[in-house]
């Protein structure tokens, strides 16, 4: 008989060095074109540099705290009420808080040009971390818009 696929069968490991599941996970949203140890080659390079220039922090205390900096705690949805659409500011689910912090600082350190991506990384891991940076401004805005729209807040669903 075929094993079924079932939703825990398929666990996430930790990643070789930091032994870290959000490290892992980051890595996968890194990763393009299926190729796995470029992406696990340049975090672990980012990681590495953005350690070295904050002083007394280990590479994973920083990490997490750059992730933890960037987590957005509310955002806005289009909800249409009677022929007119409103920005309705709802609260983010905890997934989605990590998955918004990844997409964010893979998309700030994406625009940068000139450098490589594991210094683009690291520039943004650090700034990340001391709570500036693009990522962090994205997380400003969605803050500002959402605070902007509370008047709209009893359209929640």
């Amino acid at each position: 008989m075929a094993k079924k696929f079932t939703a825990s069968s398929k666990q996430l490991k930790p990643d070789a060095k930091y032994n870290s599941k959000l490290i892992s996970k980051f890595i996968n949203c890194l990763m393009l074109n299926g190729k796995k140890s470029t992406a696990e080659s340049v975090v672990y390079a980012a990681l590495e540099i953005a350690s070295s220039k904050a002083k007394d922090v280990s590479p994973l205390e920083l990490f997490e705290t750059a992730i933890e900096n960037v987590k957005p705690m509310l955002e806005v949805r289009s909800k249409r009420v009677g022929g007119a659409s409103y920005q309705v500011p709802i609260q983010v689910r905890s997934k989605r808080q990590q998955s918004l912090a990844f997409r964010w600082i893979l998309a700030a350190a994406r625009g940068k040009k000139g450098k490589p991506m594991s210094a683009r990384l690291a520039t943004e891991l650090l700034d990340a971390y001391n709570k500036q940076g693009g990522a962090v401004t994205t997380r400003e805005n969605v803050h500002r818009m959402a605070d902007a729209n509370k008047a709209f807040a009893h359209f929640a669903w």
